[in-house]
């Protein structure tokens, strides 16, 4: 059946198996994605939706590169909404609700129309590896398929374990099997490996529901979009819903707890410290009496509900009774309920930056395998591993992203350098760079880059060279382009901004805080160059970026140097953390824990950030 060699073997059809395909094949590599059900690829195992802090800023930088997370995105949405819009520009993040069914069905069509790709439908049971070298894999039917490189993207499925209540049962999601044989080879190649453990709430029929007791969350009346390409913005948008917990609720839970696999020591493995369980959440805060519930539909026609924020492996006549005491879920009706799922993972520390093996040459692994959590973590690990392999085999330099690059390059950094106790999952906070690392500017930092190695196409590239000429030349006209006292000061009063005296530049006057771009329209001479140029709203945006906040860039700069300069700062052996109250609770915990004896060991621990290793410097007075 496979008489001929391929370059690349992707094992996996998840979000990080997809991407690897999509990048192997666009770059030029003959690839074949071995799954274990064709009719999943691409499938939105927990929640339907993409993005959100920090992972929309993924999708954005996957799309830059020229992945297809962001296209797929766009094209399946249901609702759009741009996060902390509050907030300064480095914390706007994009998230959207998607339609589970056509989510799937998208990528499965894009990966057909890919060429280069070939698909199998069937479980890889171990790989083909001959000295120190991967060389192919082999199927549980016996089949050796051969290739020059190996993608290993087997999410949940290594000797998944489902748990629902004392009931527990082989499998790597609902409704399919789990995977054997991989973990057991890669242990005796001298590979290190864990469990961890990941959960997922009850489905429920949304015509069982009443939303008139629940808070509408509507998207933005404006809609964005994910990919910078010219995809559609939403036109119309389903409504997700907001309720709450109660005490009772809680009381319900916890008449379950002895019951629960978590609390009876069948699950033995750590979970995810920022998506717990409802019974995890209700223990560790017993203080607080309710906990908030999203209800998110799952597609456009469907009415199955997605219950965000009641993950749990309680058993199910526990979570029945206690979700009908939940407001407008009074006669709620089971699609399926929820469930936790053990599985293996390999320390990522075994890696190289391009996600490469150390102990096996051309093997790579990405997505959950690697301690990660979350559909684009996944993604962008599978997007850097499939573009590394294809540069692995035709002897071309690797493809790396630094830590002021992208924040795929902060995750691999974190992954490779600190490891991870637990599952990992990209936040604001853990790149020092953020300012930098807008969602707005991930074209113009990492579509040249791409475009170099040949995966970002002309079409991209071109694109981005226009967004880039027309902002710098906006930038340009404000810095040149002087203002009299009598056209700015009325606009001025209007926002209780202090008047000008003479005249000056315009980028002075709109760095002003409570300037924005709309007051700076009303002025004729930049309104007529919008007009003049074309300018869109992408334009108009980043030129705006980039006039307010370049002081700050500047600052972040020289911060990240001071930091560099001061790694090797020592911490007093009994150095007491419970006092730094500025330090995050997770910091405090893993410092305590741990107990590091530089500034240096103390910033390679996963789950301390940045701005926690900046409160340790500045109570140590450096």
């Amino acid at each position: 059946m496979f008489e001929k060699e391929y370059d690349v073997i992707v094992v996996g059809g998840g979000h990080a198996g997809a991407e690897a395909t999509a990048a192997a094949a666009n770059m030029g590599s003959k690839t074949l994605l071995v799954t274990m059900n064709l009719q999943t690829i691409g499938q939105m195992s927990c929640n339907p939706a993409m993005g959100g802090i920090a992972k929309g800023q993924i999708v954005r930088e996957i799309d830059a590169l020229g992945g297809y997370s962001g296209v797929i995105t766009d094209k399946s949405a249901i609702q759009f909404k741009m996060l902390n819009k509050s907030k300064g520009p480095a914390m706007w993040s994009p998230r959207a609700q998607n339609d589970r069914m056509r989510f799937a069905e998208e990528w499965r069509l894009a990966l057909e129309n890919t060429p280069n790709v070939d698909f199998y439908q069937e479980m890889v049971s171990g790989l083909l590896v001959e000295g120190n070298q991967v060389v192919g894999v082999r199927t549980s039917l016996g089949i050796d398929i051969r290739s020059k490189a190996v993608v290993l993207t087997n999410g949940t499925f290594l000797n998944g374990l489902i748990h629902i209540g004392e009931k527990q049962f082989g499998g790597g999601r609902a409704g399919e099997k789990a995977a054997t044989g991989i973990t057991e080879q890669l242990v005796d190649f001298g590979f290190d490996s864990g469990r961890m453990k990941t959960g997922t709430p009850p489905r429920v029929d949304g015509r069982s529901l009443d939303y008139e007791k629940m808070i509408p969350q509507p998207g933005d009346v404006v809609p964005e979009k994910f990919s910078y390409l010219n995809t559609l913005v939403l036109a119309e948008q389903r409504d997700c819903h907001m309720t709450h917990t109660s005490a009772l609720v809680h009381d319900l839970l916890r008449e379950g707890f002895d019951r629960s696999p978590m609390f009876n020591g069948r699950i033995k493995s750590i979970g995810p410290r920022y998506c717990p369980s409802i019974e995890d959440k209700i223990n560790r805060f017993a203080d607080k009496d309710s906990h908030q519930i999203f209800v998110e539909p799952e597609g456009w026609h469907t009415v199955e509900v997605y219950v965000n924020g009641f993950s749990t492996s309680l058993p199910e006549d526990i979570q029945y009774k206690a979700l009908r005491s939940v407001k407008g879920f009074e006669n709620v009706k089971f699609f399926r309920p929820g469930y936790a799922i053990e599985y293996d993972y390999f320390p990522p520390t075994q890696l190289k930056h391009t996600l490469e093996t150390k102990l096996v040459d051309n093997l790579y692994f990405a997505g959950q395998i690697n301690g990660t959590t979350g559909y684009e973590e996944a993604a962008s690990q599978g997007l850097m591993a499939g573009i590394n392999a294809h540069l692995k085999i035709n002897e071309e330099e690797p493809f790396l992203l630094k830590r002021d690059e992208a924040y795929i390059g902060v995750l691999i950094d974190d992954l490779i350098t600190k490891g991870t106790e637990e599952p990992y999952r990209m936040f604001t906070s853990r790149a020092e760079y953020r300012t930098l690392l807008r969602q707005d500017n991930a074209d113009l930092r990492l579509t040249p880059k791409s475009f170099e190695i040949g995966l970002a196409k002309e079409e991209r590239m071109k694109k981005m060279e226009e967004k880039q000429s027309k902002s710098a030349s906006f930038i340009n006209f404000f810095r040149k382009t002087s203002f009299s006292p009598d056209e700015i000061n009325p606009i001025l009063e209007t926002l209780e901004s202090a008047p000008v005296k003479q005249s000056d530049k315009l980028f002075k006057v709109f760095s002003r805080p409570k300037v924005k771009m709309e007051h700076m329209l009303q002025l004729d001479s930049v309104s007529n160059f919008v007009e003049e140029h074309q300018l869109n709203s992408e334009v108009l945006e980043q030129a705006e970026i980039q006039v307010k906040y370049s002081g700050y860039i500047e600052k972040e700069k020289n911060n990240a140097d001071k930091l560099h300069r001061l790694e090797n700062v020592k911490i007093p052996e009994n150095f007491d953390y419970s006092k730094l109250k500025s330090l995050s609770y997770e910091a405090r915990e893993k410092l305590e824990s741990i107990r590091p004896t530089t500034i240096s060991q103390a910033s390679r621990i996963s789950g301390v950030s940045p701005s926690d290793v900046s409160v340790l410097l500045v109570f140590l007075g450096r």
